[in-house]
This record gives C-alpha cells, structure tokens and sequence, in this order.
C-alpha cells in the first residue's frame, strides 16, 4: 500500500505533492491509515485558508509594491515525512506557534520568492534572484514579513478560534526543522505565490493534534494545558480590567422633536423650541443609543444633573 493521501480542494486542483513530483493522477491510499478529515473539516479549512491568501495577497502586493497573488491550491493529508520529503533545499522555513492551539506550525516560503520580495523591499526591480543563504541585514527584514503574513493567518482563523501567531526560529534545511515524529498525520495547505515575475510553491503544515480539537469542536471547546488555561485566565482578566476603565460617552434624552428643515435652517439665538416630553415621563439614558437605565432632571450645586429612577413600567407594579 502507498503512505499518501491527498484532499484537493477543487476537483480540478492538484495538491502540493503531486505537483512537486511531476504527476495528476491517481494518489496512493494507505488503508491501515484511514483519513480522518470529512468533506466538512476540508471546507472549513478551505475557508480559513482562502481568507488569509486574499488578505495575504493584498499586504505583499502594498508592502513590496509590486503585483503579488497568493492562490490556495489545495490542502491535503499526510505524513510529516512525506510533507519534508517535496521540500526543496534550501528554502525558508519558520516554526510558528498558534496559541492558545498546542504545536509547532511550519510555515514554509520558497527562498526564490524570498529573495525577490527583498530585492523588490530594498527597491530593486525583483525577478530571479541568486540562492544564498539571508545575510544579517536581510534576516530582519524576513522575520518582519513573515511576521505580517501571520497577522494575516490569524485574521483567516478567526472563523474557527481566536489565535496569537508568533515567529519562532527560521531554518533552510528542511531535514533540520522536527516539529512533529516523521510518521504523524499532518494538514498541508498549499499556496501558488507570485512575487511580480517570480512564481513558486509556498505551504502551512499543521499537525493533526493542533487542528483536529477545533474541527470537531462546535464551542471552540479547545483542550489547553493548565498553562495554556492560566494565559487565557490572565489574558481575560486583563481585558475586562482595561474595559471597565475604559471612558464611554453617556446621554441623557428627552423624546425626539421633529421639525421641517426650513425651520431649523431659521433658528436664532432665543428661540424656543417646544418639547413633547411628558412632565411625568423620566429621559431616557443611552450609550451609543442604546437605552440602558431612565432618569429624571434636576441639579447638583451649580450643575445640571440627574437622578436615575426605575422603568417607567416597574413603577406601575
């Protein structure tokens, strides 16, 4: 029996490692290894992924200044050793963590596409460029591009869970990158990236163990480690402490008044506008119109104030 298993996203679509090894036809199936991604798990992963490539698209294009695309091809299941095996050497290739999701993620950039958007960073006009190793000077400015196309791929995964993509350590050979043993399941979505002439084959590996909890959770029910669950409990308390600091504009209302144009355009200094408040009825208290409480008028001092009451109805019982 063959190792692989290939799920395309399109029909007509061939996934990364049929397309690295020369070949559209039929895939080997490894039937003492079932696949365990359902059509539904792969259009949810298809969504993800088509998102984070239009906006990804969208940052190189402004950020390189120079046409860019990025076209998910198609995502498919196999083996860490397998998904190593098509990679070229040397190629680009940064471990990203997806907290609060356990696992090393892989995402791998060919150094041709690498190389030009440098070139095409510092001013140059792109195209081919010579394979080298990044120089002091160039490391940076990777690590800050890849750092922005992660942005992105948290922008593409906020429709199955909240996430905090960070760049870890970046390496050429892909045969020195371990994130996962050589025989786990992994997911690889595969991209076509072009970089103004420059066109390569570009991936995100994730191991089975980080995605499948969010697939086959309908809550986000992600299972985190006592740490994990300590981040988020602190992230949490943080947030409700920043907003309940946080200043919010207020207002007290009387009842809407309407007038015809010509008599607002004609209002002078001293008019009088008559109001159809009721005396007995309280105003009401909105934030960005939304009435959360009712009050009645009066003063504090030399300040206007108000007095907050209960609902109009909760009197009446």
């Amino acid at each position: 029996m063959g190792e692989g298993v290939t799920i395309t996203s399109s029909p007509v679509q061939t996934g990364r490692m049929a397309a690295r090894r020369g070949s559209t036809g039929p895939q080997p199936y490894d039937f003492r290894r079932p696949i365990k991604l359902s059509r539904e798990h792969v259009r949810m992963l298809q969504i993800v992924f088509e998102t984070y490539a239009r906006s990804c698209a969208t940052l190189l294009t402004t950020r390189l200044r120079a046409v860019s695309q990025l076209s998910l091809l198609a995502i498919e299941q196999v083996t860490y050793d397998e998904y190593i095996s098509t990679l070229s050497s040397p190629t680009v290739i940064g471990s990203v963590t997806l907290a609060p999701l356990p696992g090393q993620v892989l995402m791998e950039v060919p150094l041709g596409s690498m190389m030009a958007s440098l070139d095409h960073m510092l001013g140059g006009p792109g195209g081919i460029q010579p394979t080298r190793p990044l120089t002091d000077v160039e490391i940076p400015l990777v690590r800050n591009l890849l750092e922005k196309m992660l942005a992105e791929l948290s922008y593409g995964f906020e429709q199955l869970v909240p996430t905090n993509p960070r760049l870890g350590a970046l390496e050429y050979n892909p045969q020195f990158v371990r994130a996962v043993s050589p025989g786990d399941a992994v997911v690889v979505a595969s991209f076509e990236i072009r970089v103004g002439d420059t066109e390569n084959l570009a991936s995100i590996c994730l191991p089975f163990t980080t995605i499948m909890p969010v697939l086959r959770s309908d809550n986000d029910d992600v299972k985190l480690s006592e740490e994990e669950q300590a981040v988020r409990r602190n992230a949490h308390r943080k947030i409700s402490d920043g907003l309940s600091a946080a200043p919010i504009d207020v207002a007290v209302k009387f009842r809407a008044v309407r007038m015809r144009t010509d008599e607002i355009v004609d209002l002078q200094p001293g008019d009088v506008v008559r109001l159809h408040h009721p005396v007995d009825e309280p105003l009401t208290i909105t934030v960005n119109d939304h009435t959360f409480a009712h009050a009645v008028p009066g003063n504090q001092g030399t300040r206007l104030a108000c007095l907050v009451v209960p609902e109009p109805h909760e009197e009446n019982h």
